[in-house]
């Protein structure tokens, strides 16, 4: 049987994957892509490539790992290996602006939103979005940078305090911002739809009155190595029973057409019923408790799901 090769860069956010693919016996093994080199006088090895690069990377000191990546899907494309999340879906995950342009072009609404290159032009594009807003990275990742902005006045003191912010996690990756038109829900929540093989699994409802760094896997403050035990008091991620939208249909459309076989679609929906999609992750992390509580595991449905491509990897080589 061929192996399962899984890029990625982060070790804590592989742990339930890795559980799920050793209780079926599937061959695996990880591709940690940091700093290294590929030969490309040589063809890689057979088998299904599973991308989990994620556009957060930076975070955590792995500051080209995207671009590492990025080459070593190139290399394996190239030589036609099985890629689960490739060239298209990375250049989606490291870029808002990408996203919501795909988004549009499968009919699905996004956030009325204005990019900025330079921090002197902010106010400009506060003008054309109005006030409130929602201030963000472009490449982010576990909601970096997101600012609700409600006033001229609090935009100002977003400015300065990006200005004397010498942290540069604190300024987007790719020097580019987003001004966005904030999505006033009627309640405190957003909804995350999970998608493996292309096909809707489950959807989740996420608790956002704590602020919107909403990864699932880091709904715990806990050290990098270690499963998360719970979740926040409230149950701030809980899987939707019966979940069903108009949108739907057109999100596996989306997914197919840009080659994302995992992924997740994030959305908010407006007090007169209107939703509007604002992140597309293909780096999806799962919440243990709320799968837990629902009696179902995506993790298990990634490892069935990558099992089933080996064949076709085998027939590729």
């Amino acid at each position: 049987m061929s192996t399962i090769h899984i890029i990625h860069e982060n070790n804590a956010w592989l742990a339930p994957l890795r559980a799920s693919l050793a209780a079926i016996r599937a061959p695996h093994e990880e591709w940690f892509l940091d700093r290294g080199l590929i030969d490309l006088t040589q063809a890689p090895p057979e088998g299904v490539f599973y991308n989990r690069m994620s556009a957060s990377s930076h975070t955590r000191g792995h500051h080209y790992a995207p671009e590492y990546a990025g080459a070593v899907i190139e290399w394996l494309e190239r030589h036609g290996r099985v890629v689960v999340n490739g060239r298209r879906a990375l250049q989606l995950e490291v870029s808002k602006v990408a996203q919501y342009e795909a988004l549009a072009a499968f009919g699905i609404p996004t956030p009325p939103t204005v990019a900025v290159v330079g921090e002197e032009h902010l106010r400009a594009a506060a003008e054309r979005i109005g006030t409130p807003l929602i201030l963000k990275h472009n490449r982010a990742g576990k909601g970096l940078g997101v600012q609700l902005v409600r006033s001229t006045a609090a935009l100002d003191e977003a400015i300065a305090r990006i200005a004397a912010d010498d942290d540069p996690v604190a300024l987007p990756r790719d020097g580019i911002w987003l001004v966005q038109r904030y999505i006033a829900a009627p309640e405190p929540f957003i909804t995350r739809a999970e998608f493996i093989g292309g096909r809707f699994l489950y959807a989740v409802r996420v608790d956002t009155s704590e602020g919107f760094e909403l990864c699932p896997a880091d709904a715990c403050a806990i050290p990098e190595g270690t499963a998360c035990p719970a979740v926040a008091p409230g149950e701030k991620f809980r899987i939707i029973e019966g979940f069903a939208h108009p949108l739907i249909p057109r999100m596996e459309a989306f997914l197919a057409a840009n080659g994302i076989g995992v992924g997740a679609i994030e959305f908010i929906t407006d007090a007169d019923g209107n939703t509007f999609a604002y992140d597309v992750n293909t780096n999806t992390n799962y919440n243990p408790e709320a799968e837990r509580r629902a009696g179902l595991s995506a993790p298990d449905a990634v490892a069935r799901h990558l099992v089933g491509l080996l064949p076709r990897a085998a027939q590729a080589a």
